[in-house]
């Protein structure tokens, strides 16, 4: 007795469901309208894409910076006019000069941006070079022109504010413009980035509440080298464009893993170091909280950051990065106490 083959059955692929596609759809929508990595392309509009380019995700440390400064002066009230005074500041750090810096940088890198993240802007054709230009220096022209309302506002005889702000402009034209383009020194660059997120915004804080002097200077500038931990951490997404166009980023120059720990070492051996400013004017109290902050950062970047950093870049800086700047706050409290 013969017997047939059981017909085999069709097998039909499964879709995702239409609420999961829309769902990812829009997350990639604000990735890329905060200029966050993992965006899409696609986006029209030219007032989303001009925001895009201003990377709004990389206001959120200036903004914090101000605070801290504001807290560091030891004169700042909780009265309306403190409160504009520091909204105009973190309009001025935030928006606008983060905003130029961030749109310089694009407009400079973009043959890297064409390799690396295709679907920013501007190597995708969703807007014109003229058109970012444009961008730039309406942006260095707003953010100079807060920072001299900020003086004249708060009655400075030297233009402290102004001259930070132009400071600040100097700093990201020679990190992302030739001839110096310090971006392509994985050290200069990085610690130029790092004391452009703290040691600037956290200045122009104290500030306007306060006299700026150069115990702050030098403890902030100490900070940033926390910062240029940090900025590392955005190198591990560029290694394959940065590798092609010669740029010395420290995972280019030292290979990931290396990378990887230079970058945690930094953030907890400085943070440490502020810590021990600290004990040493009798601040135990707020040394204590700072040193207990860096156990949480500890653990991520050993359950991300060295583990995967190419994977895990984000997770990482979602998860760790709150306690780094939760302790720039304490610092700031510590020395205006």
């Amino acid at each position: 007795m013969s017997t047939s083959p059981e017909p085999q059955k069709e097998i039909t692929p499964v879709s995702p469901p239409p609420e999961n596609l829309a769902s990812s759809a829009n997350s990639a929508k604000a990735r890329q309208l905060l200029g966050m990595k993992g965006a899409a392309s696609g986006e029209t509009s030219i007032w989303k894409i001009r925001l895009q380019l201003m990377k709004p995700i990389t206001w959120i440390p200036l903004i914090w910076g101000v605070v801290c400064g504001a807290a560091s002066s030891g004169n700042y009230v909780w009265g309306l006019e403190d409160v504009l005074k520091a909204a105009a500041c973190m309009l001025m750090s935030g928006p606008l000069m983060a905003g130029y810096t961030q749109t310089l940088n694009d407009f400079y890198d973009r043959e890297i941006d064409a390799i690396n993240e295709p679907y920013r802007p501007i190597p995708s054709g969703a807007i014109s070079i003229p058109q970012v230009v444009a961008q730039i220096l309406v942006l260095l022209a707003a953010g100079l022109g807060v920072a001299y309302l900020l003086d004249l506002w708060a009655g400075h005889e030297t233009l402290s504010m102004t001259l930070l702000t132009l400071l600040g402009a100097f700093l990201a034209y020679i990190y992302s413009a030739p001839p110096l383009k310090l971006k392509q020194n994985g050290w200069l660059g990085n610690y130029a980035l790092g004391s452009s997120y703290i040691a600037l915004p956290w200045c122009a804080g104290h500030a306007l509440f306060g006299t700026l002097n150069w115990t702050i200077v030098a403890l902030t500038l100490f900070y940033s080298l926390a910062g240029l931990g940090i900025a590392v951490v955005n190198d591990f997404k560029s290694v394959e464009g940065d590798s092609q166009l010669g740029l010395k980023s420290l995972p280019v120059m030292f290979g990931i893993g290396t990378a990887a720990w230079i970058c945690v070492i930094m953030i907890d051996v400085f943070q440490a170091g502020v810590a021990g400013y600290l004990l040493s004017i009798h601040q135990n109290l707020y040394a204590v909280i700072l040193l207990l902050l860096i156990i949480p950062q500890i653990t991520f970047q050993d359950m991300y950051f060295l583990r995967d950093p190419l994977k895990n870049d984000v997770k990482y800086q979602a998860s760790a990065q709150p306690f780094l700047v939760l302790g720039m706050l304490v610092a700031g409290l510590a020395l205006g106490h």
